[in-house]
Order: structure tokens, then sequence, then C-alpha cells
């Protein structure tokens, strides 16, 4: 009974060992890399096969497949890579992660632990103590991990020989399917209770070193090591982007393919391990078979799936279509109209009303006190990204024809027309970014001055909606002037009433700075209309209607410009 506990303690605390060792070899690297790791991932994945280059290095470097897939994953749902370019990294992780069984199978069974592991762990420590908020400090906790790595990896071992001297289990082997299915389950069970892939297949290593299971009993718990890091995957993709759901459906596809290959040729790639070792003059020891079992079978999945990228990139592109991204496609550019610039023109004025309208569907709800507007306005931020990205593509393409001067003028316009658009849009999300005080103050003068100016900004917003039938740039530059007194008014209030300490400094800050972005955006909203309006038919762009009075070669008012001005 003693023994027993003994030996499920020292699984448990050899586990718990190995589980802390990744964490502080992957939090280490990754701190010490800082901004690197993202410039690594985003500038390596130009092709798939820099992406998978890419995944592998990383992974073996880090030790867990799942924290790149997971950066992975982070990056794509931010958008700082495509998801064509994450599907590359996802392949090589696979592979990266074998280097977890080689340092185990190689350092961990053929040296002194201690003498070799302890050293890392003081002079790790030693870093981690004197680096203060320095890289080495990172590089010190990167080491401390890599010390007890092993020694994680030693007294894993010594609790399965302890097991098998304690227990008469005999050696477990592989007899039929129901049997590979049992060992398949128990790899993955172990890589979803620890969240790591690399925690199973050392235990698996050890276990068979140890003899207590089989090496075909091992080999289905290393594939079931593989498929288990997906749900890592699975989990973090709830809630996130579409391209981030299709990586990780990527990853589901491609480690479920990549085992069941591997099941079913699975006497096979041990005759291929087996030639390869004898070739490679390796130790025929189960750890080292089992490393390069796992290094073989991975390495064939990424062959197989390799030509195929392409189409499942387009399988998965039709996956996971959220209405955002229907609503974020064009109805009215098509590439077959660039050949007419006229046409083209055309097109683009009817595309640019849709982004107008959803900007100004973004202003008004930025004005309403509603509790669902933040997420109203999230949802057209992102239609409203991803179909100007589009209108700027369009631009771009009909900039390469011929075109007279006056079809290049409207263009231009057009396109300054977009960016205040986009301008208007991202004043709208800082509306909703600059909360206002939790308590509203409560003087009349300042409630009836507040109440007006937004009144005034919903008036200007409605008048800015070129499919009205009374719409006037007369009419919308009135509205203007009215807005921008009654901006002046309450903002006058608010600095008395901040001077006479009858509103907290702080809030007063906050409302002054708040009411500067309702007015910045629907400044920007008036402008782009009055381009718009202007180019609407074949005349001379009224340019000189539209320079910014403080600022006539301001597309975009910078955040970090004093909302006191």
């Amino acid at each position: 009974m003693n023994d027993g506990l003994l030996i499920a303690g020292m699984l448990a605390g050899g586990l718990g060992l190995f589980m802390l060792a990744v964490s502080m070899i992957t939090e280490g690297l990754k701190a010490a890399a800082g901004l690197s790791l993202r410039n690594l991932l985003a500038r390596w994945t130009r092709s798939p096969a820099h992406g998978v280059f890419t995944g592998l290095t990383i992974t073996a470097i880090v030790q867990s497949s799942s924290a790149v897939t997971i950066a992975t994953i982070g990056f794509v749902n931010a958008g700082l890579i495509s998801m064509r370019q994450a599907l590359g990294i996802v392949y090589g992780s696979n592979i990266g992660t074998t280097m977890t069984g080689w340092l185990v199978a190689i350092i961990g069974f053929k040296v002194n632990i201690e003498a070799f592991a302890l050293p890392i762990i003081g002079v790790g420590m030693l870093l981690r103590l004197t680096g203060g908020e320095r890289r080495r400090a990172s590089i010190g906790l990167a080491l401390t991990g890599f010390g007890l790595f092993f020694i994680g990896v030693d007294v894993l071992k010594n609790a399965f020989d302890g097991l098998l001297l304690s227990v008469e289990l005999g050696t477990l082997t592989v007899g039929g399917v129901q049997e590979i299915l049992l060992f398949l389950v128990a790899g993955f069970l172990i890589t979803l209770l620890t969240q790591s892939s690399s925690a199973a297949i050392a235990i698996t290593l050890t276990a068979a070193t140890g003899n207590v299971i089989g090496l075909y009993a091992a080999a289905a718990m290393v594939v079931g090591a593989n498929l288990g890091t997906t749900s890592t995957a699975a989990i973090a993709v709830i809630g996130a982007t579409p391209n981030a759901k299709r990586v990780a459906c990527a990853h589901i596809l491609f480690n479920g393919g990549t085992g069941i290959v591997a099941l079913l040729i699975l006497p096979a790639l041990f005759w291929v391990v087996e030639s390869t070792s004898s070739a490679l003059g390796l130790a025929t020891a189960p750890a080292v078979t089992l490393a390069l079992f796992h290094t073989v079978f991975n390495i064939l999945g990424v062959l197989l799936i390799f030509p195929l990228n392409n189409r499942l990139a387009d399988f998965l592109e039709k996956r996971f279509v959220t209405q955002e991204e229907k609503e974020a496609q064009p109805k009215y550019l098509d590439k077959n109209i660039l050949v007419s610039p006229e046409l083209a023109l055309h097109a683009l004025s009817l595309e640019l009303m849709r982004v107008a309208a959803i900007s100004r569907r973004m202003a008004l709800a930025a004005l309403s006190h509603e509790r669902a507007r933040n997420q109203a306005i999230n949802h057209d931020h992102a239609i409203l990204l991803r179909l100007s990205h589009r209108v700027f593509e369009f631009i771009a393409r009909l900039e390469r024809k011929a075109m007279s001067e006056e079809v290049s003028a409207r263009l231009s316009g057009m396109l300054r027309g977009t960016q205040h658009l986009m301008a208007s849009a991202e004043q709208s999300m800082e509306i909703i970014r600059s909360e206002a005080p939790s308590s509203a103050p409560s003087d009349e003068v300042l409630m009836a001055s507040a109440a007006s100016f937004r009144a005034k900004v919903a008036n200007l917003v409605d008048a800015a909606d070129l499919t009205r039938t009374d719409f006037s740039t007369e009419s919308l530059r009135q509205q203007q002037d009215e807005m921008q007194a009654a901006y002046e008014d309450v903002k006058a209030s608010l600095l008395l009433a901040g001077a006479q300490q009858r509103l907290p400094i702080n809030d007063m800050m906050t409302i002054v700075d708040q009411n500067s972005h309702i007015r910045r955006m629907a400044r920007q909203l008036t402008k782009a209309i009055q381009l718009l309006s202007g180019l609407q038919p074949m005349t001379e762009l009224p340019a000189t209607e539209l320079e910014d009075e403080e600022n006539p070669t301001e597309i975009m008012e910078t955040e970090g410009q004093s909302s006191l001005k």
C-alpha cells in the first residue's frame, strides 16, 4: 500500500515537474524573444514551405506545439497573418514537437541526470535572480525549465521502474483493434488533461523504456497524444474570428488524417523505423524507436497534405462564414468591369454608398446609450475594415489602367472619401473606448448643453445621407455649423464646471475627450459625404469647399492630440 502511494506520488510529481518545465521553457523563450517571435511568424510565412520551417523551428525551441498553435491562432485572430500563411506553421509545429521525444530518448536515459540537469538549473536561477527586468532573466527562466525537464523525466522513469517491480503487470501489448483504440484513447486523454502532448509522449516513452507497455501500445499512445493537441486549438477558438476557427479546423483535420494514416500502416511504419535505425546506427532502445516513429509519421503527414494545401485552404474558406463576412463582400465591384473606367467608377460609387451607410450606422450607434451598442459598433467596424480593404484593392487595380484626367480626379476623390469614412468609423470606436464617468453630472446647465450637442450631432449624421431626396450640401454645412457651436458651448460649460469644482476634474476631462471624439466623428463623416456628393456627376471636384479649416492635409486626427484644443 505504501509502495503504491509512493509510486503514485512519484508519477504525479514527475508529471508536475515536467509540465512546469515545459511552461517555464515556453514562457522564458517567449519573453526573451519579445516581438521577435511575432516578427518571425509574420515574415517567415511567405509560402507554405516557409511556414512549415518556421513552425518546426519555433516548436523545437519552445518545446510546445500547443503554444505555437495558440500563438498562430492569435495572430490570425488579430489579422497579423492570413489563414493560408498559418497552415504551414500548423504543419511544421507537428514535426517540431517530435523534438521532445528525441530529448527524452537520447539524453533522458543516457546520462547522469543530476550531473547534467542540476548545474543548468543553478545557472538558470542565477540569471533569473540577477537579471531583473532584462532579457537574461527570461533566458534564465528558460534554462531552469530545461534542467527541470530532465529531472521530471528521471522521476517518471524511476516511478515506472518501481511500478514494474511492485505490480506484476507484465508487458502490456497490443493484440487487436480494440487494444489499439484503448491506448490511442489513453494518449489522447493524457494530452487533454495535461494540455501538453510533450507530457503524454514523455510518459509513453518512459513507460515503454521500463517495459510497462509494449512498442505497439506505445505507438498507439503517441498517435493519441498527437490527436490530443487538437483539443487546445479547439478550446482556443471559442468566440474567435472565422479565420482563426479555420486554422483550428485545419489543425484538427491534419492531425486526425495523419493519425489515421499512421494507424493503418503501423506495421509498415515500424519496419521503416527499424530499417532507418539500423541504417543510421541508432540504438534499438524503445525510446529511440518511438521517437523515430513519431518523427516519421509526422513528416509523412506533411508530405501527404502539402500537395493538397491550396484545396484545403479553399475548402476552409467556405466554412465558418459569418453574417459579418457576407455583409463585407462587395456587391458591385467586379474585376471584369475594370476594362471600362467609367463602369468601374459607377460601381465604386455604389459600393461607397454602402460604406457610407455603415459608417453612419456606427455614428448613430455611438451616440446612443443602449447596452448593445458596443457589440453593434464592433460588428460594423469589422465589416467596414473588410469592405474598405476590397475597395482599396479595386482602386489600386483601376489606377493601373489608362484613364483621362477627369476620371483620375474622380478616382482620387473617391479614395479621399473612403479614407474620411474610415476615419469617422475609427472615431466611433474611440467613443465607446473612452467610457464616460459612471455618475453623470447632475448640473442642469451641463445636462442641457450636453443633450443639445448630441442632438445636433445626430441631426448632422441624419442629414449626411446621400440617399435622402432632400439632401443638399448647403443644409449639411448649416448643420455642421450648428454642431460646432453646440460643441463649443458644452466644452465651455464643462471647463467652467471643472474650474468651479462643480464637477471632478477627471470626470470633466473624460467627458471633454469623449465629446471631442464625437465632433471628429461627425466632421470626418461630413467631409466624406461632401466629397462623394460632388463625385456623382462627371464634374470637377469641389475641393476648395472641402478643405479642413484647421488642417487642410488632415485625413485622420490622431489620438494623441489634446482633447482641450
